[in-house]
């Protein structure tokens, strides 16, 4: 015979609560579509887009205090797949990297014993991946491999670092944020510690600023206290350290660089933000809360668009975005005085109390109309951005200007019967900021749009402990088919909580009790008993509160009547093995009998009862006995009222089942079974009492173990009883063999014993005040064993067995966990769980699915129809596939690669098939309209799309030229207004040099004061600037000049007088030679002709390809912005990114940008004399090559013509 069986499969999984203080900043959002949450010392995933826990990652001994999902800028195949990763630091400096899937840790990283102060993935290498930069408190950052756990290297800094901010334009700039203010390192690598110690400036206190003084502004249109504020902060960053009068406490909640602009960055106090322009170390825009305002908590800015989502104390997320700077007339003498962020929308606050207060929010990276909430009680509340069509209600004193949906998504603009573009993400709902100098779009094209949060998901964890917890009865035959595995849990604010284990969702909430719950009984698979006791009064009395719940219809009522008010409390209460008899036992009354059936009162035992110390219903029965009994008494019945010759006629077996039936319907209402309970008074004596209807008999009783101190529980299947007493004894009886067995084991109080469920499962759980135990009482010896201190690092205050192999343990960190036999707390196998909504996840599958998933979706062509359906189509991982449902709007094949890129969070794909979509739309635009040039199309930027149809300002130089100068115009006049020293005007006259505004730059040198040391040097540089002529003597004597500063180290210098006579190709070269090439491809942006700024950025495509840069990537995305498709398909395939190459291909052959290639080619062939070769690829060429192909074959007088040429 098998001893027992597994009766259900349940996953193991962790049931969370309320979170830690420590777990505050331990949440991220990452590209592959999930949230990491910190949970005391677990690690929640949870999706989104569901609202559901799929996995619990447990392994860390401390509280977890940061989480970082790796990123996905990087080309995915079978050998670099993708994979869930995650790193996670807790507070004793460790640091796992985890594969999430598996719930198994890459490696362990361990460098000081104080909490990790902050983590990041590096994200701008071709090479490698693995790199995971840290902050080990106090003042150390070490960069790791994530894969081996090996240190690459290491280094100290003079204060105390409390976070970083990587640039996200230049990874080689960071910024540490200090105790005393920010480090600024401009040489940050991942081959070497930075050299130099960085760049440090100071904050001067914004307290001193009028946004906490001036009174809230009226509704005149006077500037308001955000303006107020601008106008009296002028500087904020010194590189003097403050006095200590000036500042006493750098309240800096937070630094970031905005990712949607280069050069700018926030820092964030509880009551403004100030976005700084990092050129000048200058504050450019302040978004300021009122006096009566909420004060924030955290900012996360966007990339997609210039916006802010903030957080503020009362878990309010708003959405603030920039305001265009194209000026009506009537605000024309106030506009560019700085960047104003406009509230656009809001969602519901939260109600705060002492317990219950916002933590963090997180965006979702890949889409950016997404938030997640986590407050410190455990929910996740998920919001999600909707934009509608509709006008504004009129509010002249607000001041916003309407906010208008985009023309054109992905460089496409919409059709004649679209009105707006789908909310896919921000910037397919909003549309891009207007700069000074911008036309704004034709009205016709252009909706009205207003944002709106809704609450699209919600998380909800355990509530503070301490908890009671109990398993339903456990799975039999007979109820297998309608078996749900419940668990009860008792709060202590008097609801219970039962949680589906399968799924690991909470069932219901019902609010029983008005105090706490301090234990729970099932009655059957769908009711239960529980009950409560009140804080006693000053005679030590309580309120005794005993519920009958039915879980089906909600019906809950008190079974113990009226009696409760004014006795002493409860202590257990135990349902009989048949459930028919209930024992209430009460600290110093004598117990209760009751018939759970009924609901009578059986007995109450006489006041010289003996005090019960532990008490247990015994497992035997005569209930087999009486049913024989009477099917015995029906069957002759039976016989009797039947006659032979009826008996002849009717089927036998209709006979017996009508019996069948009839016997089963009455002995559930009649019988009324024999069942025994033991228990054990103060002395150690055992007890034996007999039940059987209203009949209540005393039996035998066993006088105390000597070995034994005081009996304090009892547990009995089977033959075997065991006791436990308060010094950590437990006594196994055997029954049948009438043998006992003392086992001292040292762990002091035995609270609580239970046996497993399962016919011949002997195993026993046992909890101490310091862990537990599983026992196997048939061989007796432990099998396992928990202890705080030793292997966990929480008090356990509650116990059950949920199937036959696993425990379920309540504990103080506010959660519960379902646990293998074994009581080792591990992570599970996403894909053994059973969740109620099916998740989109493509991370999730084994690599070779993932990718069959992405191709199937990317393009059809074999089928001629595009299809979402992926199971008719055949390959391999079928299996390994569930059915997966996509509602995506497939307009065009780039639509399609986007929408796909964002479906899989696949930060690389994403990167390349925006730029690559913009400009293949961009240069067929071009070439349909025939705006350019053959070879302007083959060199450069050959096309000026209209103001609306240009790439985003976040991607910097890979926009079009025209948009880029205009920007930085907009940017260097706001800077011009913000400038408050000699430095910083200094810096705007620089940089009006650069950009060919001489005359406004001579006006910012002549403003310098006499008694200025650089008052003579800027007298002279005005005057050289007026009087420059284009005659070739002075044009060679400055050229000479600035060459010989550059070669004796002035490089800006130099520059800026190659600018002044034109020479700006020349300073592009001079710049790159020495290592400027991020300031040489910006200067040849703004300054340069089309095929001259082509050729620098080439050079800089180039040296991003080097060995020692290999940013490959971003080499390519250089080169799509110049039109070079033919080489960026060459450098695809020689990277081996042979779907992005050819599916790049074929994009470029369908928009027509690759016949400009075939049409050169043909004229090549055409000077050689080869009619024939060029005659075929003219008719390659489409429209452009008609025009050739004619003059081919209009005789031979036109050959000779074009060779010339």
């Amino acid at each position: 015979m098998i001893p027992y069986t597994v009766n259900i499969k349940l996953a193991a999984r962790t049931l969370t609560g309320t979170l830690n203080l420590q777990n505050k900043t331990a949440v991220d959002w990452g590209w592959q579509g999930l949230i990491a949450q910190g949970c005391h010392s677990s690690i929640l995933i949870i999706d989104p887009k569901t609202a559901q826990t799929i996995q619990v990652l447990e392994r860390h001994k401390a509280n977890v205090v940061k989480v970082k999902w790796s990123r996905e800028n990087y080309y995915h195949n079978l050998s670099s797949p993708y994979c869930l990763r995650l790193a996670s630091g807790d507070a004793s400096g460790k640091i796992i990297v985890w594969d999430v899937v598996s719930g198994t840790a890459h490696c362990e990283i361990q460098e000081h014993s104080k909490p990790i102060q902050d983590l990041e993935w590096l994200w701008n290498q071709d090479a490698s991946r693995d790199l995971l930069l840290a902050v080990h408190p106090p003042n150390y950052i070490v960069l790791w491999n994530g894969d081996t756990g090996t240190k690459l290297w290491k280094k100290s800094y003079a204060e105390n670092i409390l976070s970083f901010s990587f640039d996200p334009f230049d990874p080689s700039n960071m910024a540490l944020l200090t105790s005393e203010g920010i480090v600024f390192i401009t040489d940050f690598s991942h081959s070497k510690p930075p050299g130099s110690a960085g760049k440090k400036v100071y904050i001067a206190s914004p307290h001193a600023s009028p946004a906490h003084t001036k009174p809230a502004p009226t509704a005149a249109p006077a500037p308001t206290g955000a303006k107020k504020a601008l106008n009296k902060v002028k500087v904020l960053i010194t590189n003097e350290k403050p006095t200590t009068e000036a500042v006493t406490l750098n309240d800096c909640l937070q630094l970031s660089y905005l990712p949607s602009k280069r050069n700018h960055m926030l820092l964030l106090y509880p009551r403004e933000i100030l976005i700084l322009d990092l050129e000048l170390s200058q504050t450019v825009g302040v978004v300021a809360i009122e006096r009566s305002g909420v004060p924030f908590i955290q900012v996360i800015p966007c990339a997609q668009r210039d916006a802010l989502y903030c957080l503020h104390e009362n878990g309010c997320i708003t959405l603030r975005v920039c305001r265009s700077t194209t000026a009506t007339e009537e605000a024309a003498e106030q506009s560019v005085q700085e960047l104003v962020y406009d509230l656009r929308s809001q969602c519901d606050a939260i109600r705060v109390t002492k317990t219950v207060r916002p933590y963090r929010m997180v965006i979702c990276p890949v889409n950016e109309n997404n938030a997640g909430l986590m407050v410190s009680d455990g929910r996740v509340m998920l919001w999600e951005l909707k934009a509608h069509t509709g006008k504004a209600a009129a509010n002249p004193s607000s001041g916003l200007s309407p906010l208008y949906s985009p023309v054109s998504f992905c460089g496409a603009p919409l059709g004649p019967n679209q009105k707006r573009i789908q909310d896919l993400c921000l910037n397919s709902m909003i549309g891009q900021t207007l700069i000074a100098g911008e036309a704004p779009p034709p009205s016709s094209n252009q909706q009205e749009v207003q944002l709106k949060f809704l609450l699209t998901g919600l998380l909800s964890g355990l509530p503070l402990p301490p908890f009671a917890i109990r398993m339903c009865p456990p799975l039999t035959t007979k109820n297998i088919n309608h078996y749900q595995p419940l668990l009860g849990v008792g709060t202590s604010n008097g609801s219970i909580l039962i949680y589906n284990l399968t799924s690991g969702l909470l069932h219901k909430e019902l609010s029983v009790h008005s105090c706490e719950v301090r234990g729970i009984e099932w009655v059957s698979l769908t009711s239960f008993l529980s009950f409560a006791t009140s804080s006693p009064n000053n005679m030590g009395l309580v309120r005794n509160e005993l519920q009958h719940v039915d879980l089906l219809t909600g019906r809950c009522f008190a079974f113990r009547g009226e009696r409760g008010n004014d006795e002493p409390p409860i202590e257990m209460i135990k349902v009989s093995h048949l459930k028919q008899y209930l024992v209430v036992v009460f600290r110093d009354k004598p117990l209760e009998l009751w018939d759970i059936r009924t609901g009578t009162l059986l007995r109450e035992m006489a006041k010289n009862f003996p005090t019960v110390t532990a008490l247990e219903w015994s497992p035997s029965h005569n209930l087999k006995s009486l049913k024989k009994k009477q099917m015995a008494a029906r069957e002759a019945m039976a016989r009797q009222t039947v006659s032979d010759a009826e008996q002849s006629s009717v089927e036998s077996s209709v006979i017996s089942l009508l019996q069948d039936a009839e016997s089963k319907s009455e002995t559930s209402q009649a019988i009324s079974a024999r069942e025994h309970f033991v228990f054990t008074d103060t002395d150690g004596q055992v007890y034996h009492i007999t039940v059987e209807g209203n009949t209540v008999k005393d039996g035998a009783r066993i006088p105390p173990d000597g070995s034994m101190g005081s009996i304090a529980c009892i547990a009995w299947k089977g033959d075997t009883l065991v006791l436990g007493d308060v010094d950590g004894n437990l006594n196994f009886w055997d029954l049948k063999a009438r043998l006992s067995r003392g086992i001292p084991t040292h762990r002091g109080w035995v609270k609580k014993i239970r046996f497993a469920p399962g016919k011949g499962n002997q195993k026993l759980l046992v909890m101490y005040t310091d862990g537990a135990e599983v026992w196997d009482t048939k061989e007796v010896q432990m099998v396992s064993s928990m202890r705080i201190g030793r292997n966990v690092n929480y008090r356990i205050l509650d116990i059950d067995w949920c199937t036959s192999d696993k425990v379920v343990l309540a504990s103080d960190d506010g959660c519960i966990r379902v646990l293998e036999m074994a009581m080792k707390s591990a992570s599970y196998r996403m894909d053994e769980q059973d969740l109620t909504d099916p998740v989109w996840c493509p991370y999730l599958l084994v690599p070779r699915a993932a990718l069959t998933l992405k191709a199937f979706l990317l393009l059809q062509p074999w089928s001629g129809t595009f299809t979402m359906d992926i199971t008719q189509v055949d390959y391999t991982e079928k299996d390994e596939i569930k059915v997966i449902t996509l509602l995506l709007c497939l307009v065009k094949t780039l639509m399609t690669y986007r929408v796909c890129c964002r479906l899989f969070g696949d930060e690389s794909d994403l990167h390349f098939w925006t730029v690559a979509s913009h400009y293949l739309q961009s240069f067929a635009q071009a070439r349909q309209l025939n705006v350019s040039s053959a070879e302007s199309q083959a060199h450069g930027e050959g096309t000026q799309p209209s103001p609306q149809n240009h790439l985003d300002i976040c991607h910097d130089v890979l926009c079009e030229s025209s948009y880029f100068q205009k920007f930085q115009l907009d940017r260097v006049h706001l800077q011009e207004v913000k400038r408050s020293s000699y430095d910083h005007t200094k810096k705007c006259a620089d940089q009006l040099l650069l950009l060919g505004q001489t005359d406004r730059a001579v006006q910012l040198l002549l403003e310098t004061s006499a008694d200025n040391p650089s008052y003579y040097c800027d007298s002279l540089k005005a005057c050289l600037v007026t009087t420059i002529t284009s005659s070739g003597p002075s044009q060679s004597t400055i050229k000479l000049v600035a060459t010989n500063m550059i070669a004796n180290g002035k490089l800006a210098e130099g520059v800026q007088l190659l600018c002044l006579i034109d020479k700006a190709a020349d300073a592009c070269r001079y710049l790159q030679t020495y290592g400027e090439w991020n300031r040489a491809a910006w200067l040849a942006k703004v300054r340069l002709n089309p095929a001259e700024s082509s050729d620098v950025l080439k050079r800089w495509a180039e040296h991003l390809c080097s060995p020692q840069v290999n940013q490959k990537s971003k080499a390519i995305l250089v080169l799509l912005s110049l039109g070079c498709f033919y080489k960026v398909g060459e450098m695809l395939h020689s990277m081996r990114h042979f779907d992005r190459a050819a599916l790049f291909i074929e994009a470029c052959l369908k928009y027509g940008v690759m016949e400009a290639a075939f049409l050169d080619y043909a004229r090549l062939l055409r000077s050689l004399g080869l009619r024939e070769g060029a005659a075929l690829w003219a008719s390659r060429a489409g429209s452009a090559g008609e025009q050739l192909m004619e003059e081919l074959f209009q005789g031979e007088g036109g050959v000779p013509e074009e060779r010339e040429v």
